[in-house]
């Protein structure tokens, strides 16, 4: 090939690179093709801890991204014509040159799903519009547990999938906002669990909104941050990391987050008060947005008295409906004393389960004395203290007095 194409080549494997160095996460594999005539000789780079592999010409190598690429470039020196691929998740930009010319496009990275798949339909589940389809997501789906060999969402796992599925329509504004701001987002599982959520939205911001993401979860039970390391390395997500902690230790500062200023912090159905580290968590950490949909409310129904009620609280059911409410109520003030602007909606069906809130909160300002002086007020008129002030009582003070 000649000089001119070659320095032509040498630019955009430039841009190459530095893709390579802000993205190392999200990358797949290098594929060459050189041909000769009629012969074509392939070569295949693939990452391997923090170096990437080389196979070619029946030798493997461990090699740096610049040393693959400078090899190429040698090598163009005795062939006719190069096509290049270099695929990361969601993308692949696509080199072609040869004595007339040297072009550069991109295309979406979708792996090809099985014949099965290709004919299952999600509006047999519901009419929506998936965010996450299951054509596309097929990989995904199937090692998170939704989706059977056969290519179809398992019937007993639809509930989740349309659970998972309505989470990223309730953020995806948000995400695309942040997103606008930000090179890389940051978010934080607590409380993970089998970690459906993070895999889901690891999958939606990196390959349909094209943007690049880190996640961290965490969780205090061994078993669960085993399986979410296992099947993390499966899909070959890098991004991720998994710690087995308490929420707690990072609070109260005996651990250091990995993490500052997340993005998001998110919490599914995390029991009682686990809700409260979690809300915590993102609230000293200064998160842009913390997503919780609370489980399980004990902590007040033992507490609250509100002298005007008690001829209607005398009913179990009624007291312990009405402490769910006030708990997340108490909890949506307290954001708002922070500077998140907070909403409590539906997040699924009452059918599907009682506990189906979900509180969005989004940081747009400072401390408010006066909002949290509002909520003291509430707290006392009810006689009760909440988990969630008492783990940031030093944190209020600080900032109270500012």
């Amino acid at each position: 090939m000649n000089k001119q194409n070659i320095a032509k080549l040498q630019l955009f494997f430039t841009g190459i690179e530095a893709r390579y160095e802000e993205n190392k996460d999200f990358f797949e594999s290098i594929r060459i093709e050189f041909y000769s005539g009629t012969k074509v000789f392939k070569a295949v780079a693939e990452p391997v801890d923090e170096n990437i592999r080389l196979n070619y010409k029946g030798e493997t190598r461990i090699l740096e991204i610049n040393s693959i690429l400078s090899l190429v470039i040698n090598e163009m020196k005795e062939f006719d014509k190069l096509r290049l691929e270099y695929c990361e998740r969601g993308n692949i930009l696509m080199i072609e040159a040869d004595e007339k010319n040297v072009t550069m496009k991109s295309k979406e990275n979708q792996k090809q799903e099985s014949k099965e798949e290709s004919h299952f339909n999600t509006a047999t589940i519901t009419k929506r519009n998936y965010y996450i389809k299951s054509t596309e997501a097929g990989k995904l789906l199937t090692e998170i547990g939704i989706m059977g060999s056969n290519g179809k969402i398992r019937n007993d796992m639809i509930r989740k999938y349309n659970q998972i599925d309505y989470f990223i329509e309730l953020v995806s504004e948000m995400l695309e906002s942040f997103s606008e701001k930000s090179r890389c987002l940051n978010i934080i599982d607590c409380g993970c669990g089998k970690s459906y959520l993070s895999f889901v939205l690891n999958y939606y911001i990196k390959e349909v909104l094209k943007k690049n993401c880190y996640f961290l979860g965490l969780d205090i039970t061994a078993e669960v941050i085993g399986s979410s390391k296992e099947m993390a390395a499966n899909l070959n997500y890098r991004n991720m990391e998994f710690i087995n902690a308490d929420a707690r230790e990072f609070i109260a500062g005996n651990r250091e987050l990995p993490l500052k200023k997340p993005h998001m912090i998110i919490s599914l159905h995390a029991c009682d008060v686990a809700t409260d580290y979690a809300i915590a968590m993102g609230i000293k950490n200064e998160a842009a947005s913390i997503i919780a949909v609370p489980c399980c409310h004990r902590e007040m129904l033992s507490q609250y008295r509100y002298e005007p009620f008690q001829n209607i609280l005398k009913y179990g059911i009624l007291k312990a409906r009405m402490a769910d409410t006030l708990t997340d109520g108490l909890r949506g003030l307290l954001l708002e004393a922070f500077g998140y602007n907070v909403s409590i909606i539906e997040y699924i069906s009452p059918l599907e389960s009682p506990k189906n809130l979900m509180i969005k909160a989004e940081k747009i300002t400072n401390f408010d004395r006066a909002k949290y002086e509002e909520y003291i007020r509430l707290r006392k008129s009810l006689n009760v203290s909440l988990t969630l002030e008492g783990v940031l009582m030093e944190y209020i003070t600080k900032q109270y007095t500012l």
